[in-house]
């Protein structure tokens, strides 16, 4: 692709950092003549070679769609004609490269065992998107295969792009596993982004880079042709700046899909959930307090007293509520769960590629990453890879037994059980502490506590949305609900982000100890 800007005016471009540009303004200022979806995609390419490629060099964009520009000027086209195809018309997004698309690149999970994997193929989910108008600039960097190919990886790293960094503070980590969604998406190099989760891959880097990130209910979207790790949890969910994205990209994504037999009460339960924003639901809510979720890092906690001051002052009715029991049970058979789904639900997606892909199961894939440690092993192991391959399938009754109890624990014990108890209509709590230093060696070290493993386990909707800032590194404030309640907690959401707005640019700072010039 040639520089669409001059190599200074591409400096000025990185040297400040931009403004959000919500999906309402970007549709307003199309309708209105005073830009064009052209123009937008140039505009985001710029900084894309700005801000990701020269100026910081986040590396959170894995990939450019070379037909973004075609796209979109196929998108002006019909602008002028008058026909309008939905409510992302000629906006510039970006996916997790964990997505296929039926543009010509290639979906690699990070893995340079998927280097070739052009599949010619939109899931569900990215039709979906172009229906509405959105157009495609590329994909994005990720955590490689979503974090689960070793309990000591880097989140962020992969074998065919190497580490995203985070632009609020450059040396700190951008969590996983979609982590160059969510530097991106903060740092302006698109309007709105897509991620996918398992278990805070959309809600963890969200929360660590000032983001509003939904993890809806399993079900709601579907995921077929998305590189998978577990069909009990995985979903994909959006990751923008501000809940009124959340919910116009959510309403877009949401329904059922006749190839996903999870999603097939989608369609009963989705909704304009635009119409859910209202700065007044707080008010007479009550929401339960998960301070046993604060963990022991004193900053999140003071920010997050201070945002249950700022529910209260909303109105909102806030109730302290108990851990659940058994609570410390719910990590070993969730890890059962995934590892026994990881080697089937990956087995499924690699037999599905062009012929090309060499790699067609965990045993081939397990094989190529030794073949190619000195790139794919340089840091980290495959252990997970290795005990999924050894796994007994779905007759095992250890996985029966990890499904069974996994999903009591997490929902009707859990949350469930916690929101009935005291007739609540969400749980709050930190998503997580601020971000840690990236490390290569020593792995992730995760900072402070959070309760995001109660939705993930048992497939309910969470929401984070930008709670303020620990020494300049963002943290979020989880709201959690029952099984299709995407658009209560977008309401709740939605009332707090207008009451706090906590929100805060990125400054793309250099470590803290790094000598000043």
């Amino acid at each position: 692709m040639k520089p669409i800007l001059a190599p200074l005016a591409l400096l000025l471009v990185a040297a400040a950092p931009a403004p959000d540009r919500s999906i309402a303004q970007v549709e307003s200022d199309l309708a209105a003549g005073r830009t064009t979806s052209v123009a937008l995609v140039q505009h985001y390419l710029a900084r894309i070679a700005a801000v990701d490629k020269a100026g910081p060099k986040l590396n959170a964009v894995l990939a450019l769609n070379p037909h973004a520009l075609a796209d979109a000027a196929h998108s002006d086209a019909l602008r002028k004609a008058g026909h309008v195809r939905g409510p992302l018309e000629g906006v510039p997004i970006l996916i997790k490269d964990n997505i296929d698309s039926a543009d010509p690149i290639p979906t690699t999970a990070g893995s340079l065992a998927l280097a070739g994997n052009v599949t010619h193929r939109d899931a569900p989910l990215m039709a979906r998107l172009r229906a509405a108008g959105a157009i495609l600039i590329g994909k994005t960097n990720l955590s490689e295969w979503a974090n689960m190919r070793s309990p000591h990886s880097t989140s962020g790293w992969t074998g065919v792009a190497g580490l995203t960094r985070n632009p609020y503070i450059l040396d700190r980590s951008a969590c996983g596993s979609s982590s160059g969604t969510g530097s991106a998406i903060a740092a302006g190099l698109a309007v709105a982004g897509i991620g996918t989760e398992t278990d805070g891959s959309v809600t963890c880097p969200a929360s660590v880079a000032a983001l509003v990130g939904l993890k809806p209910t399993v079900g709601l979207v579907s995921r077929t042709h998305v590189v998978p790790i577990s069909h009990s949890q995985d979903t994909a969910g959006p990751m923008t700046t501000s809940v009124a994205d959340t919910a116009a990209l959510l309403t877009v994504l949401a329904g059922t899909d006749s190839a996903d037999a999870a999603t097939a009460e989608a369609d009963a339960h989705k909704q304009d959930y635009r119409k859910a924003l209202d700065a007044g639901a707080l008010k007479g809510a009550r929401i339960g307090v998960l301070r046993w979720a604060i963990g022991d890092e004193p900053g999140t906690a003071k920010v997050f007293e201070a945002a249950l001051a700022e529910l209260k002052a909303a109105g909102a009715i806030l109730v302290d509520v108990k851990k659940p029991a058994d609570h410390d049970k719910m990590g070993d058979y969730e890890q059962a769960i995934l590892i026994t789904e990881l080697k089937q639900d990956l087995n499924a997606y690699l037999a599905s590629t062009p012929s090309n892909v060499t790699v067609r199961d965990m045993a081939s894939l397990i094989a190529f990453n030794r073949a190619h440690a000195d790139k794919e092993l340089p840091w980290f192991g495959q252990e997970f890879f290795e005990q999924a391959q050894a796994s007994k399938g779905y007759d095992d009754p250890d996985y029966k037994k990890a499904a069974s109890e996994a999903r009591r624990l997490a929902g009707v014990d859990g949350i469930d059980k916690m929101l009935a108890d005291d007739h609540l209509d969400a749980l709050v709590a930190p998503t997580g502490g601020p971000s840690w230093r990236s490390d290569l060696v020593a792995g992730d070290h995760f900072v402070g506590g959070g309760a995001g493993n109660y939705p993930a386990v048992a497939g309910y909707p969470h929401l984070t949305v930008p709670m303020g800032q620990v020494h300049e590194l963002p943290v979020g404030l989880s709201f959690i609900g029952a099984k299709w309640a995407e658009a209560k907690l977008i309401a709740l959401g939605y009332a707090y982000e207008q009451a706090t707005h906590a929100r805060r640019l990125p400054k793309y700072l250099p470590a803290p100890e790094t000598p000043k010039p």
